[in-house]
């Protein structure tokens, strides 16, 4: 059966985004996800302390994140934050997925649907009450506590 050009190109293109949310990366180059990593240990309540501000968190302060465990063996994510421009509390609600060994802290993350962005947790505390976390890219940084405050040398390390 012949294709016509224009659905030619619809195929191309739909194959082509497939590829690119299949195999694009989820960790900035040089950077290593925490291995091991115990996924229990990292649920429940975390402060936002630090962030690089992009599109999604713009204008949030107070911002907290919640993990939980699904049924799947997913992780649901839960965002709040206090928009001051705004002047409202506002939540997000999302799923995260190991984007592979789950013994490595190298996942994605997804509030919009089928469309998913790197979450990884390139360095954490013994305790697991600090973590160091970025995305895809180096665009995307946070500084997460399980206290409202870090200690300095936990700080310094991060920040090195």
């Amino acid at each position: 059966m012949w294709l016509g050009g224009g659905a030619l190109l619809a195929a191309a293109v739909g194959v082509g985004v497939f590829l690119h949310f299949k195999f694009k990366r989820t960790i900035p180059k040089g950077a290593v996800a925490v291995k091991p990593f115990d996924v229990k240990k990292y649920l429940g309540h975390w402060y936002e302390i630090a962030r690089l501000d992009y599109m999604f968190e713009k204008c949030l302060n107070n911002v907290t994140a919640y993990y939980s465990l699904n049924a799947d063996g997913s992780v649901k994510v839960v965002n709040r934050g206090y928009n001051y421009k705004k002047d409202k509390d506002v939540e997000s609600e999302g799923k995260a997925v190991f984007a592979g060994d789950p013994e490595e802290a190298k996942l994605k993350v997804t509030f919009f649907g089928p469309f998913y962005g790197g979450y990884n947790v390139i360095d954490i505390d013994p305790e697991y009450k600090y973590a160091l976390v970025v995305g895809e890219s180096l665009h995307y940084m946070w500084i997460l506590s399980r206290e409202k405050s870090v200690p300095k040398d936990i700080k310094d390390r991060f920040f090195a």
